[in-house]
């Protein structure tokens, strides 16, 4: 496996990835990590895009997806082609997160994203109703950011009437327009259900639910109904094999996968900040660890890039 550049590697963060492990770099090969954070952000990142594009490539990943909870990434991605991305062996893809700073339940900047050649397009994160409820009552460790920025108003998909809002519905037939991926963010279990039944309605085709064991808070049970509608579910790594202490139990990512099945499980990094590993360390970690729980190597290569893969790629 390639080691990444010395002066992007933490020796506390990423250590193991001096350790020789052949087994867990062949299914890295060809992986799509569709959940990244680098910079640049108002949150303090440890890569750049063109960092992480690098990264990747070195271990073979098909592509990558930079996300920003503050602005779209497109832009940047495509300013960066010239510098070197484009001639990097793997797609760099961006999208837009609903959130204030973009203008909440923003058709239009949904437009400019996809049209401009992003792919996916992320509902309400930090300015969803319910990650400010959570945020306010558990430590989510959520980053601080460097720069003075508003606080976040609370954002519902939901009318009073309790059906999705006229917005939601014309930002649901762009991403359908586009056949991106919509994503779901950070909303509530009844936000997120409410949305998948409308984008169906819509002819949205490719729709992800983000870590539903974080601010989401799916059961799953619930993740396994959502399945069954022929929805993607996300796991986050950095969650399972990040920083000791902050692990949740790899016993709950078994049951999340048995509920949905490898078919629809989607492994990403959500990484990319300045305390955590790298997202190429995560998926080694990833690897190996499900490898180490019995999984079958075609299953673990399925959720680490062919279903993504299936869903970024038209």
């Amino acid at each position: 496996m390639a080691i990444a550049a010395p002066s992007l590697l933490d020796p506390e963060l990423d250590g193991d990835r001096h350790t020789p492990d052949p087994e867990a770099d062949a299914l890295l090969v060809g992986s799509v990590d569709l959940h990244q954070h680098p910079g640049p952000s108002p949150f303090p990142r440890r890569m750049s895009i063109l960092d992480a594009a690098r990264d990747a490539a070195g271990a073979g990943f098909r592509a990558i997806v930079a996300k920003s909870h503050h602005h779209s990434m497109v832009t940047d991605i495509l300013a960066l082609g010239p510098a070197g991305l484009d001639d990097l062996p793997v797609a760099v893809r961006g999208g837009v997160a609903l959130n204030d700073q973009v203008g909440g339940l923003n058709p239009y900047a949904v437009e400019m994203a996809l049209r401009m050649g992003g792919r996916v397009v992320w509902f309400p994160t930090l300015s969803s109703t319910t990650h400010i409820e959570h945020h306010r009552h558990h430590d989510t460790g959520f980053p601080t950011s460097t720069v003075q920025l508003r606080d976040n108003t609370p954002i519902t998909i939901l009318g009073e009437d309790g059906e999705v809002l006229p917005e939601v519905r014309d930002i649901l037939s762009v991403i359908a327009a586009e056949n991106a991926v919509l994503t779901c963010g950070h909303l509530g279990v009844k936000e997120t259900t409410a949305l998948i039944g409308a984008a169906r309605r819509e002819g949205v085709e490719r729709i992800l639910v983000n870590h539903p064991c974080f601010v989401v808070e799916a059961s799953s049970e619930q993740v396994g109904e959502w399945a069954r509608q022929g929805v993607h579910i996300e796991h986050c790594l950095v969650m399972y094999f990040g920083r000791p202490g902050r692990r949740r139990d790899l016993g709950e990512l078994l049951a999340f996968i048995k509920a949905a099945g490898p078919e629809l499980t989607v492994l990403s990094s959500d990484s990319g900040q300045k305390h955590n590993p790298l997202p190429v360390t995560l998926f080694r970690r990833g690897a190996r660890g499900l490898l180490d729980a019995g999984l079958p190597e075609d299953d673990i290569r399925r959720m680490l890039g062919d279903n993504a893969a299936g869903l970024l790629f038209p």
